[in-house]
């Protein structure tokens, strides 16, 4: 068994809301998975030099560095994690976010979202690994 599968997959959840990260943090893990937060995408920079993620669910508008400005990031820094980001935002109509998410090909959960969308997103990714 390899060490990815001997352990709990790990998520970083990067939302600048609580309410939004507690509520998706007590999802995931309920779901069994292991499940740290960031409140922006610098925050979550730091994380992620810290820590091994399987997932990344990130919101796009957030203060300091947002989800785009994340995954410009990742592409220099740690271009092995891009297929491993879903984008959970409610700004999916401004048309910057829009063009940037028709480019990269990242999946998008729109907010509000039913966390039966979050189990089964979930779900598929880590079956389709």
């Amino acid at each position: 068994m390899t060490a990815a599968r001997a352990r709990s997959p790990r998520i970083l959840v990067v939302d600048d809301e609580p309410f939004v990260a507690q509520l998706l943090v007590d999802t995931l893990v309920a779901d069994g998975y292991e499940v740290d937060t960031a409140a922006n995408g610098l925050l979550a920079l730091e994380q992620i030099e810290q820590h091994v993620y399987d997932l990344i669910l990130s919101d796009l508008r957030m203060p300091e560095l947002d989800g785009l400005g994340l995954y410009r990031q990742l592409e220099l820094r740690r271009p092995d994690l891009l297929q491993r980001m879903i984008f959970i935002s409610g700004t999916i109509d401004d048309p910057t976010y829009r063009r940037f998410l028709e480019h990269a090909g990242v999946p998008v959960l729109p907010k509000p979202f039913h966390l039966d969308d979050v189990h089964r997103l979930t779900e598929r990714f880590f079956s389709a690994r």
